[in-house]
């Protein structure tokens, strides 16, 4: 019995992998792209990419001085692309998240740590059932300060002794981000029952959390 509920629960995994990767539609689904905010005063801007969306925009929006997270996609050659063309592998593109935040409540490399927390950094175009060049990891820099800031903490994680593996993260100049559909927005927090969410997104958002506990958002400090 138990064997059999788990190739139920491996089916249904890999259903919500092909969601995942843009082979399912559904005409009731908002595709318009989203709206990207306007920058406020003080506020500055980080873009990186970890894998799935839906996770990382529920793990970067907990931190304490982060006003907004949006999904979409960077890293690729093709301008406005499609969540099903960035899914085929064949756009360059990958799953990114920018990140609108107060630099003076939360630093950048605060974030570029933060980052790391989130995915799996060893793991070469894949996180967990996800595989792809569009789930590989990338931190995007706006300026040489910030190059040395990811260079930084690269260096401190594969001295660290916590990896098997080394860090295969690419550091990469900031061209152009396109925000995603608008219903892959907040799609954490609106689809907290769907089996994907729960099984792959919420533990680790749940492990993300509990690892930057002192940089939470004060209601979510308690939870």
């Amino acid at each position: 019995m138990k064997s059999l509920v788990s190739f139920f629960i491996l089916v249904a995994l890999l259903t919500g992998c092909q969601e995942r990767s843009g082979t399912t539609a559904d005409t009731r689904k908002d595709t318009s792209p989203a709206k990207l905010p306007a920058l406020q005063a003080g506020e500055a801007v980080a873009t990186f990419a970890a894998g799935c969306f839906w996770c990382t925009e529920a793990q970067f929006e907990s931190l304490r001085g982060v006003r907004e997270v949006v999904s979409g996609y960077a890293g690729g050659d093709l301008e406005n692309p499609t969540y099903e063309q960035v899914g085929s592998g064949q756009t360059g593109h990958a799953e990114a998240i920018q990140v609108y935040y107060d630099p003076k409540v939360v630093s950048f490399e605060t974030l570029v740590n933060a980052f790391f927390v989130a995915h799996d950094a060893t793991s070469l175009n894949r996180q967990g059932p996800d595989v792809g060049t569009q789930y590989r990891s990338i931190a995007f820099y706006r300026t040489p300060a910030e190059k040395a800031t990811i260079d930084a903490v690269i260096n401190q994680e594969n001295s660290s002794g916590h990896y098997s593996r080394p860090i295969v993260t690419q550091v990469t100049p900031f061209s152009v981000f396109y925000p995603a559909e608008v219903y892959h927005q907040g799609y954490y927090y609106t689809h907290p029952n769907e089996l994907y969410v729960s099984s792959v997104s919420t533990p680790k958002v749940e492990k993300f959390r509990a690892r930057m506990a002192d940089k939470l958002k004060k209601q979510l400090v308690n939870e």
